[in-house]
């Protein structure tokens, strides 16, 4: 049976910005697969709060850079609802600190960064892309700066990003105009990822950084991405093939003219 809501599939929704985006989608009318890969607890809560906003919601387990995971999300969302009218990709990884420098750097740490940022989105838009031109639905890849300016937390993530914004644009021209396909690429994020990636004390000292050296002087909050992405997901009709930089101007090279 199809249901008569229209139906969200958010990967890395257990937390941080796609719990963020997953509780604003169940607020606009959207039932909402809140894909997780470990922070099943976490998960769990999301999908609550989706159901106390409106919404019915669904938690399931699943690593995007496993192909029969992503089939199995998107048979989930079809069996439970019948159709799924936006998937947003949000289930990403870095390597940050020690483990980023040339030297540390190899095959395996490149791959597994390349295999969920880059892969995994290919795989997710392949499991759910016949059922969202039959919705005429959109996506969301939910990349980063570092894919448009060259930096970030480590060359894999960056190399990552890039390619996942030369994707978006690819897929904006090869499945209009059923499809929408748009990225969002925000820069620090006050987010646990961070934090995790980072320790407390290089956030802190980053996170001052990055607001000292943008024009905007304030870093991303969860969201403050959430809400980008549900306005190309629900709002921006005629958007498509958008790289929309939530850097604060970064960009723009510095804060020189700002007075």
């Amino acid at each position: 049976m199809t249901t008569a809501r229209k139906v969200a599939l958010v990967t890395g929704a257990g937390t941080g910005v796609g719990a963020a985006t997953a509780l604003l989608l169940a607020g606009k009318g959207y039932d909402v697969l809140v894909n997780y890969s470990r922070s099943a607890g976490e998960a769990e809560q999301s999908a609550a709060a989706c159901r106390e906003a409106g919404a019915d919601a669904l938690a399931m387990q699943g690593d995007v850079a496993a192909e029969a995971d992503c089939r199995a999300l998107a048979a989930a969302a079809l069996a439970r609802w019948g159709r799924i009218d936006a998937l947003v990709n949000n289930a990403g990884v870095s390597v940050f600190g020690e483990a980023a420098k040339w030297e540390a750097l190899n095959a395996e740490v490149f791959q597994r960064v390349l295999a969920v940022n880059t892969l995994g989105t290919f795989q997710m838009v392949r499991a759910c892309v016949e059922a969202l031109k039959q919705a005429r639905g959109c996506i969301v890849n939910v990349s980063s700066v570092a894919g448009a300016l060259g930096v970030g937390s480590s060359m894999p993530y960056i190399a990552s990003k890039g390619a996942v914004n030369a994707m978006t644009l690819h897929l904006a021209r090869a499945l209009a105009p059923a499809v929408r396909v748009n990225a969002v690429c925000p820069g620090l994020i006050t987010t646990r990822w961070f934090v995790r990636g980072m320790g407390q004390e290089g956030y802190e000292a980053g996170l001052k950084a990055y607001e000292a050296g943008v024009p905007l002087a304030r870093a991303c909050s969860a969201d403050d991405v959430a809400e980008a992405v549900a306005w190309l997901v629900d709002g921006a009709k005629t958007v498509t093939g958008e790289l929309l930089l939530l850097d604060s101007g970064m960009h723009l090279g510095g804060v020189q003219g700002r007075r």
